[in-house]
């Protein structure tokens, strides 16, 4: 399977609603950045055992990590969990950003660093979501906080 049937595969196989809101999401992601990169992680390892919950991915940046090295990595990432539907929000240097700028206006969501977590897109404000991973892109292009 290519990269999009991996993920078409991934949307399928939850359950409703959450295979609606995933599909709506995904569909977000793609008309805010039409040509990104795609990626889908399994959540295993190179053992094949299970570290993470899968994810989808869009973009890229670089994870620089303390002992110089590099790694290629997305910039958004949305993953189902056993409760709702994580965003991954990648490579944003204040890790209080997120929480101070969309927190108080997402709506039933928690909001860390770099992750929002919500239940049901009905639950969250979709245009404050869409306004967060808009600026994840951003972010990562101009390497900065734009001026909301």
């Amino acid at each position: 399977m290519n990269i999009q049937e991996q993920i078409q595969a991934y949307i399928a196989g939850q359950p409703e609603p959450k295979r609606t809101d995933m599909q709506t999401l995904h569909h977000m992601v793609l008309e805010i950045m039409p040509a990104c990169k795609l990626w889908f992680l399994d959540g295993k390892n190179s053992d094949n055992k299970t570290v993470s919950n899968p994810n989808i991915g869009y973009g890229g940046y670089t994870i620089k990590y303390a002992d110089g090295t590099t790694k290629a990595f997305y910039q958004i990432g949305m993953s189902a969990n056993t409760t709702g539907i994580s965003i991954y929000i990648l490579g944003i240097s204040d890790k209080t950003y997120l929480a101070r700028t969309f927190g108080e206006k997402l709506g039933k969501a928690s909001v860390t660093g770099y992750c929002i977590k919500f239940k049901a897109l009905k639950d969250i404000n979709i245009d404050v979501l869409e306004a967060a991973i808009r600026y994840g892109f951003q972010a990562q292009d101009e390497k900065e906080e734009p001026k909301l």
